[in-house]
């Protein structure tokens, strides 16, 4: 039976503005395969403005049947550009990163966690008069949750922050909304997250 993904998460994952076959995960899929991984394309359990608690209930919602060979978690922009407080998100997101290694059949290894992009170097967040020092900050404060959940799990940090950062106000990099990433800056994050890929495939 071919290897199997679920890639759970938000607008970033489903790929908002972007045709799906250009979201991420159907990019890192392509990759695998074309590097002689075989993988199913993701079943994708994702919808744009989700926070980490609406992702929990739409992963009750989609009920995906497991085991998985391989699952992707990007989550916790939203709960940022909401202003929740982190103490409560570390929580969330911890119960979602336990969900997504339960999904993997209980393998930590087989989990990728993404970083998530700084969305404050955008034309959208500075149409909205958003600080990108403070946007920037703030998102660094959720990913060193995420990262430190990561590694307290055992499952593989893909940091897409950095390249977002530094690329994400790039009108080439951009959907047609300023905020999303468009297909080629997908094809960057894919090539990002194909080592760690590989190696949790390969266990």
């Amino acid at each position: 039976m071919t290897p199997r993904y679920l890639a759970l998460g938000d607008s970033y994952t489903i790929g908002e503005g972007v045709p799906e076959s250009e979201r991420w995960p159907a990019q890192l899929a392509r990759a695998l395969r074309a590097a002689g991984t075989a993988l199913d394309d993701p079943q994708v359990v994702a919808a744009t403005g989700w926070t980490t608690d609406e992702l929990d209930a739409g992963i009750d919602a989609a009920a995906p049947a497991g085991p998985f060979d391989l699952v992707s978690l990007l989550i916790g922009v939203n709960d940022q550009y909401r202003g929740r407080p982190l103490d409560g998100f570390a929580g969330r997101f911890a119960g979602l990163l336990r969900r997504a290694v339960g999904f993997a059949g209980g393998a930590p290894g087989r989990v990728l966690v993404l970083a998530i992009p700084d969305w404050g170097a955008t034309p959208f967040a500075r149409a909205q008069g958003r600080d990108p020092a403070q946007v920037a900050a703030q998102i660094d404060a959720f990913n060193a949750v995420c990262r430190e959940q990561a590694a307290r799990a055992g499952a593989h940090w893909v940091d897409i922050g950095p390249l977002s950062r530094a690329r994400g106000g790039e009108p080439a990099m951009l959907a047609d909304d300023g905020l999303h990433p468009s297909a080629a800056m997908y094809a960057l994050w894919s090539a990002l997250a194909l080592p760690a890929a590989r190696a949790a495939l390969a266990r």
